[in-house]
């Protein structure tokens, strides 16, 4: 009798939407894939331009999971004979993530100046020294770009300026050593002497490394600090350079 009853049940339980599960399945492997494009170059098993081609493959794979994952919510509507409502309303919100993430970046790109070397002194950029020997093989030099470099971020970015302290040299190079390492920045060389201070900073997804320089100089009796972001790699950093300097300064303020 009790074996009727669960027999008689299962047969008037809807079947699970063979489409509703295919739209999970893919859009899992659409965010795998995504995943897997930055750590890959993040873990040095690839260079990232393999990292970009996949992840150009992840956005495509997005956009055919979340077409079958509409449709699978369309059959597993309440009012139909088909489980899986839940799996389509997963699939749609993994997929619509995994093709967001990559179009926002296209969108700023769009809107921010194709630049990677930003500072807050155009004229007389502060310099690398002990960086210099981990970048040899790096896309992008270490040389300031001039001029047109200048002017392409001073219109983009007008409130990347310097800070003055009212402190001694001394006390303004400890509270910017303190800000970097607050930043969780790799300390590579710090010259108390010269009042300049190198450090790298990486991305978190693709692990892109970006060099950064302070200078700390005597000034109107207090101290000028003066900082550079440079990445090593891309025509454009995205604006991640400036927001990276002006985290540092909000930071160097603030103590």
């Amino acid at each position: 009798m009790t074996r009727s009853v669960h027999s008689s049940a299962n047969a008037l339980s809807p079947a699970l939407s063979k489409t509703a599960a295919a739209g999970l399945v893919l859009s899992v492997a659409a965010a795998g894939t995504a995943a897997l494009a930055g750590l890959g170059g993040r873990w040095d098993w690839w260079p990232f331009s393999t990292g970009f081609l996949l992840l150009r493959a992840a956005v495509i794979g997005g956009l055919f999971s979340f077409a079958v994952s509409l449709a699978g919510s369309v059959i597993t509507r309440p009012e139909a004979r088909r489980r899986g409502l839940t799996h389509s309303v997963l699939g749609l919100a993994i997929s619509f993530i995994v093709v967001f993430v990559p179009l926002s970046w296209y969108a700023v790109a769009r809107h921010v100046p194709p630049i990677h070397d930003i500072t807050t002194d155009a004229g007389d950029p502060p310099q690398f020294n002990a960086i210099l020997q981990h970048r040899a093989k790096a896309p992008n030099p270490a040389d300031y770009g001039g001029p047109e470099v200048a002017a392409l971020q001073h219109a983009a970015y007008p409130d990347v300026m310097p800070l003055v302290l009212f402190v001694p040299q001394d006390q303004a190079f400890d509270r910017a050593l303190a800000a970097a390492r607050s930043l969780r920045w790799t300390i590579v060389q710090k010259d108390r002497q010269e009042g300049r201070i190198e450090a790298t900073d990486r991305t978190i997804w693709f692990g892109f490394t970006d060099d950064i320089v302070i200078r700390v100089r005597p000034e109107d009796g207090g101290s000028r600090v003066d900082i550079r972001s440079v990445s090593r790699v891309g025509k454009s950093d995205l604006g991640t350079n400036a927001a990276r300097i002006r985290r540092f300064m909000k930071r160097l303020a603030g103590a």
